[in-house]
C-alpha cells in the first residue's frame, strides 16, 4: 500500500495562475456570510460546516480543486475530508484569502447593507 500524496500548499499567485489557465477551480469552504462579504472571483462556495466531499464529483474533477478559506485551517480540513472519502483532492491555498490579499491579488467585496460591490 502506498502513502497518500502530501497535501500541497499552493501559494496565492500559483493558485491564480492555475485558475486563469483553467487548470483549477478554487473552492471556498468558508461560511456563506464570509463568502458573500468578500471572495475570490470565480470561486465556488461549499462551506466546511455542510461539506460533502462526494458533492465535488457533481461539479469538477476533485484533482483540479484548490480549497480556500480564511487562513488555511478549514481548507486543510476539507482536503482531509476528501482523503477520507477516497477523493484525490490534495491542494489548498496556503494562508487562505488572507495570503491572497497579502499578495495584492483582487477580491470581490460586497457592501452587506446595499448588496453593491465595494
Amino acid at each position: 500500500m502506498t502513502d497518500a500524496p502530501e497535501i500541497q500548499n499552493i501559494p496565492a499567485r500559483d493558485a491564480l495562475a492555475a485558475q486563469q489557465a483553467g487548470e483549477a477551480l478554487i473552492v471556498d469552504v468558508r461560511e456563506p456570510a464570509e463568502f458573500a462579504a468578500e471572495r475570490i472571483a470565480g470561486a465556488l462556495n461549499l462551506p466546511l460546516s455542510t461539506f460533502d466531499p462526494v458533492s465535488l464529483l457533481a461539479v469538477v474533477d476533485p484533482s483540479k480543486v484548490i480549497f480556500q478559506c480564511g487562513s488555511g485551517m478549514r481548507s486543510m480540513k476539507a482536503v482531509l475530508a476528501c482523503r477520507l472519502s477516497g477523493l484525490a483532492a490534495d491542494r489548498h491555498l496556503a494562508g487562505g484569502i488572507g495570503a491572497w490579499k497579502m499578495a495584492d491579488l483582487p477580491t470581490l467585496r460586497i457592501d452587506p447593507a446595499t448588496g453593491r460591490p465595494l
